[in-house]
């Protein structure tokens, strides 16, 4: 085999590679690492600031130890840099990337992969709006293109955070679904929830078979719509209604702790196989 042979077939099993998910995974893993490098250089600059601010809308953060806050902060400064937010009618300030990363984060605070790397863009609506050919008016949704939000509904469903209604919460859900099952390889993939969401299924779907049929139970209606809508109101009412969900509903509940790595209940939220992650 001559030199350029050679050459020509280690660029060949080069390409391959750099084209293949492993090297998409490695490449996240890196600009994972640099984020946190640099996050957790510029924590004490912005720390005090932000504490305050998630303390007083986000509850989930308030009941957080001051170790587990600043692991909350870290990753939430994390996901703001990898995102553009966008706002639409709407004058910017600096809460909202903030509360809004910080429900994704609420979200994946017990999962290894937590920045939505299919994502680039937040769009931010000042009320309600309209989307594509829909002639009911949209709160929030989540496609190829984007997680679009309005900002008057997220703020609103962190204010009450006992009613099972919190846009930011739900539609984040999507888009954490979207990144594992819908998106093409992007190496933001987690594979520990993909694993899991098996079996979070086989107790979801009868669940949801059953509301499909008229049955009632403490999920909102719209759970019955179709099964993504499940998912994402499931997600929900664990957060906000997580008591009463254990009482009612524990399988689920506790399908989604497994799931998700966390138990709101608890003290320290993550569940102890995960709390070093």
């Amino acid at each position: 085999m001559t030199v350029d042979t050679i050459m020509v077939v280690i660029g060949c099993i080069l390409f391959i590679f750099a084209s293949g998910p492993l090297y998409k995974r490695l490449r996240g893993r890196l600009r994972h690492r640099r984020l946190q490098q640099a996050a957790l250089e510029s924590l004490d600059a912005y720390y005090a600031r932000y504490d305050e601010w998630l303390s007083t809308h986000n509850s989930y953060y308030k009941s957080l130890s001051i170790p587990l806050r600043r692991r909350f902060v870290l990753r939430v400064m994390e996901f703001m840099k990898t995102k553009k937010f966008e706002y639409v009618d709407l004058s910017p300030d600096e809460k909202m990337p903030l509360l809004i990363s910080a429900a994704a984060i609420q979200l994946t605070f017990g999962l290894d992969e937590y920045l939505f790397d299919f994502f680039d863009t937040i769009y931010v609506m000042q009320h309600d709006y309209r989307y594509g050919m829909y002639n009911v008016p949209f709160v929030g949704h989540v496609s190829h293109d984007g997680i679009y939000l309005s900002w008057d509904n997220f703020l609103r469903g962190f204010a009450d955070d006992t009613d099972g209604d919190n846009v930011g919460i739900h539609e984040m859900a999507h888009a954490l679904a979207y990144v594992n099952f819908t998106a093409e390889d992007n190496g933001g993939e987690d594979d520990v929830f993909i694993a899991r969401f098996e079996q979070f299924a086989q107790i979801a779907h009868p669940i949801f078979d059953d509301m499909q049929q008229g049955k009632q139970n403490m999920l909102d209606r719209y759970a019955a719509t179709n099964y993504n809508e499940f998912w994402a109101v499931s997600v929900e009412t664990f957060f906000e209604k997580s008591l009463l969900m254990k009482q009612e509903m524990p399988t689920l509940y506790y399908a989604l702790c497994e799931l998700l790595g966390q138990d709101p209940l608890l003290t320290g939220k993550l569940l102890q196989a995960r709390e070093m992650a």
